[in-house]
């Protein structure tokens, strides 16, 4: 495994565990400036639109796991495909709500050399 490949999948662990311990600060972080969210039936959005959505359900419990089914550094630029498994709870109530499915997220290497994500496509449905 490169270092390039290492530090991608470190940062898909940063992603999950800071989305579980409910750092938003920590998660924008990971994407860049001009990132593009692609989700079923929602029209494209940023980063502002995903940090104002965060800051719109505080105390939401998440748990989960992504796990890389595909990785490929190509130059400056990655791509990953994952599966991704989450239960999300909203503050008081008491049922929890799961979804998965596979991802295509497409990473950049800054000038710091550091992989930030700036493309997803995520195609996670509910399931029972």
């Amino acid at each position: 495994m490169t270092g390039d490949e290492r530090a991608i999948r470190d940062l898909v662990d940063t992603w999950m565990s800071a989305s579980i311990a409910g750092d938003t600060e920590k998660v924008l972080s990971l994407m860049t400036d001009d990132v593009v969210f692609m989700v079923p039936g929602q029209e494209p959005f940023g980063k502002a639109a995903f940090a104002a959505a965060s800051a719109a359900q505080p105390g939401m419990r998440i748990e989960g796991s992504a796990d890389i089914v595909e990785l490929k550094v190509l130059g400056e630029w990655a791509f990953i495909r994952n599966f991704i498994d989450i239960t999300v709870t909203p503050p008081g109530a008491t049922q929890a709500v799961r979804r998965a499915g596979h991802t295509l997220t497409l990473l950049r290497k800054d000038t710091n050399g550091r992989w930030l994500l700036t493309r997803d496509a995520n195609l996670l449905t509910v399931k029972a």
